[in-house]
């Protein structure tokens, strides 16, 4: 989240369904990694960010979703980050995979969140509000 309170979304193409779609920077776990160490590497790997800006707030996220022909059901932590200012993304790391069908960066407010036409998980600004409550931002 930004200073604005605007949230950062990726934008993907998945090359086996043709859909588009928007999510927040994350990833999953190396061997031997934390889930909280696995945010702050994802985030500097796909945003060129400094992982230490993701907090120790996490809240778990029921997903249901397909990525290149495969059907994902878990759970996932979704941390917060929060910068001052508005920064700049850029990946540092990216996998084949994500350089076929990553497609750029946005920041987002609540309400632009809600008008876009594709966001995973589809409730991302309930699990914003409820990010914020734990976190106590107000």
């Amino acid at each position: 989240m930004d200073g604005e309170r605007r949230v950062l979304l990726m934008q993907w193409h998945d090359t086996v369904s043709g859909k588009v779609f928007w999510e927040p920077p994350g990833g999953g776990l190396e061997a031997g990694e934390t889930p909280i160490d696995a945010a702050r590497r994802e985030l500097t790997e796909e945003t060129g960010l400094p992982g230490e800006a993701v907090s120790e707030t996490w809240i778990s996220v029921d997903r249901d979703s397909w990525w290149l022909g495969e059907r994902f059901v878990k759970a996932e932590r979704f941390y917060l980050a929060v910068f001052d200012r508005t920064p700049r993304a850029a990946p540092t790391t990216f996998t084949a995979e994500e350089n076929d069908t990553f497609m750029g960066y946005g920041w987002f407010s609540p309400a632009e969140i809600h008008a876009l036409a594709d966001v995973e998980p589809p409730e991302l600004p309930a699990v914003v509000e409820r990010l914020l409550g734990a976190s106590r931002i107000a």
